[in-house]
């Protein structure tokens, strides 16, 4: 279904439901077939722990969570609600999975402007992947957030909501990525690299620390920098700019 503002041609296999605000029909929709459902233990009676799997204590398991054999869920991680986590997984102490999306639609003519536009994806988690300490994974908006099968997270790590994060990907701490980004298989992103929302990162890209990604990049190559460029140019470049007061002191004494 195409939640739109205006009578346009239906595309092939589509609804289109025509409605003044789209962003208002949708949060309705969301409010209707997933509400809010209230927690009253630790782990929910509608959650299904896989064989072998332990949890420490003060971990939180919401309604509908599907954890697989042999995992490891460390002191005090909460699991929201729908996620999907597979078999041999760890996550360390303070993580939170499935936290709502950070989309807001701005009411200028309000005085309370912003206007939370309400998930209703998942988080999937898939084998052999592990989560440091004190990361937040949102939930999609309307599909998930998927995590592939063995890449591994360090401490404090932010991926936005409905990204898709490929196989055996490596990310060091304090990366943020944004939403609907997909980063494909083997990517590595060294500390603090922030990914902008809407992109892909090619499979086997390596980004060195501090870089920002702001548009897509090709895979196979290493980058580095803000906005990244290719690292042995950017670095070429680096070295050219510690030259200029030279150069223009050479510059200086022959006019």
């Amino acid at each position: 279904i195409i939640i739109i503002n205006k009578d346009v041609d239906c595309p092939e296999g589509k609804t289109l439901l025509i409605h003044p605000d789209p962003f208002s029909a949708y949060v309705k929709i969301v409010k209707h077939f997933r509400p809010f459902e209230p927690a009253n233990k630790h782990v929910s009676d509608t959650a299904t722990i896989g064989e072998g799997t332990h949890l420490q204590p003060g971990v939180f398991v919401g309604n509908h969570v599907r954890i697989g054999k042999n995992c490891i869920i460390h002191p005090n991680v909460s699991i929201y609600d729908h996620t999907v986590i597979g078999d041999n997984v760890i996550i360390h102490a303070n993580t939170v999975i499935g936290a709502d999306a950070f989309y807001f639609k701005r009411r200028k003519d309000r005085a309370a402007q912003y206007d939370k536009l309400e998930s209703c994806g998942r988080v999937i988690i898939e084998d052999h992947v592990e989560i440091g300490a004190g990361c937040t994974i949102d939930k999609g908006v309307s599909g998930d957030t998927i995590i592939g099968m063995g890449t591994k997270f360090d401490n404090h790590i932010h991926i936005g909501h409905g990204a898709v994060i490929g196989k055996n990907c490596l990310f060091a701490a304090q990366v943020g990525v944004g939403g609907k980004a997909i980063i494909e298989d083997e990517v590595i992103l060294w500390g603090q690299v922030g990914v902008s929302k809407d992109l892909t990162i090619g499979k086997g890209a390596i980004v060195y620390a501090q870089s920002g990604v702001a548009s897509s990049i090709e895979g196979g190559k290493v980058y580095f920098g803000s906005p990244v460029e290719e690292a042995k140019a950017k670095m070429k470049e680096l070295n050219w700019v510690k030259r200029i007061p030279e150069i223009w002191e050479r510059l200086t004494r022959i006019s």
